[in-house]
C-alpha cells in the first residue's frame, strides 16, 4: 500500500533551474523530525541515495554538471557551501539547516566546499550512476548549455 503521508515544503526560487526547499519539521520538547518521502513530496522519483562525510574544510567537491540527473541535496549534520553556475550566472548558497534542501535540475555546474568539521552531505538523485551523464570539463559544459 502506498504511503499516504505528505511532506509539506516551501520552495524559494533562487535561479532558473535550482531552488531552496524548506522541509516541514515535526517535533516537541524531545526533539525534531524531518521526513522525506519519495511519493510526491520531491520533484522526481528517487533512484539513488548517497552521502558524503569526513571532508576537510579546504576540499572542493563536485566540479561537474549532469545532462539528465536531478538532485535534492541537504546537510542533516553540519554545513557547506554550494556554488551553482547555469552558464550565465554563478550563485553561492550555504546549506546549514537540517530542514533545508537544495534542488538542482540538470545542466547546472556545481562545486561545494567550506565544509564544517562534522558535515554530512546527503544526496537524493533522480537517476542511477551513469558516467555518460556527467560533464566534468567546464568549457564543455559552457558549450553544451550555450548551444
Amino acid at each position: 500500500m502506498p504511503c499516504r503521508c505528505q511532506l509539506l515544503f516551501q520552495a524559494r526560487r533562487v535561479s532558473v533551474d535550482y531552488q531552496l526547499i524548506d522541509f516541514d519539521v515535526k517535533g516537541d520538547a524531545t526533539g525534531s523530525l524531518v521526513a522525506i518521502e519519495g511519493a510526491g513530496n520531491i520533484p522526481f522519483k528517487i533512484k539513488r541515495v548517497y552521502y558524503i562525510y569526513g571532508t576537510t574544510s579546504a576540499a572542493v567537491r563536485g566540479r561537474h554538471a549532469h545532462r539528465r540527473l536531478q538532485q535534492l541535496i541537504f546537510c542533516p549534520i553540519g554545513s557547506c557551501e554550494f556554488t551553482l553556475d547555469d552558464g550565465r550566472e554563478r550563485q553561492t548558497i550555504r546549506l546549514q539547516h537540517p530542514n533545508q534542501g537544495l534542488y538542482i535540475k540538470n545542466s547546472i555546474w556545481r562545486e561545494f566546499n567550506n565544509f564544517s568539521p562534522d558535515c554530512v552531505v546527503m544526496v537524493l538523485a533522480s537517476e542511477c550512476y551513469d558516467e555518460s551523464d556527467y560533464i566534468r570539463n567546464y568549457d564543455e559544459f559552457l558549450r553544451e548549455v550555450r548551444g
